[in-house]
């Protein structure tokens, strides 16, 4: 049996995770958090929204992380194929401010502090992995 592949849509700040195509939000809820790797955090939230309402007839989750100067901005909700449930925003915003949840998103999703170091000197996506290879350099030795 073959699964639908989940689709991720990426522009210069923005990743969207949804399972078709054009993403749609019927019900949506959002938050901030630290900035970490966008796409593993989409996935987490994903996963964990899924969790939560998996027992929602008609249910489909959309993630959407921005990229923004203090951190990420993600949006979490989905299509429905019917009408919104009462109470169903409120379930969504109950995942998103979960405290356990979020430490587990974001340690599963951590920037390494060599990578932040770039980050925050103003590198761009382009030379970070250039970047964080001198820096890995540095720390090797010849033992």
């Amino acid at each position: 049996m073959t699964r639908t592949p989940w689709h991720i849509t990426r522009t210069e700040r923005t990743l969207t995770l949804s399972r078709q195509l054009p993403a749609r939000f019927d019900v949506a809820a959002e938050t901030t958090l630290p900035l970490a790797r966008a796409g593993r955090v989409a996935h987490q939230v994903r996963q964990d929204l899924w969790r939560a309402l998996q027992r929602v007839r008609g249910f489909s989750p959309v993630v959407e992380v921005c990229k923004t100067p203090s951190g990420l901005h993600v949006r979490a909700g989905g299509r429905l194929m019917g009408p919104v449930a009462p109470g169903l925003k409120e379930q969504i915003a109950a995942v998103l401010e979960d405290p356990e949840k979020r430490a587990r998103w974001l340690r599963h999703a951590r920037v390494q502090a060599k990578r932040q170091e770039c980050l925050n000197s103003g590198q761009n996506d382009a030379l970070l992995h250039k970047c964080a290879a001198k820096f890995d350099n540095g720390s090797e030795s010849a033992a």
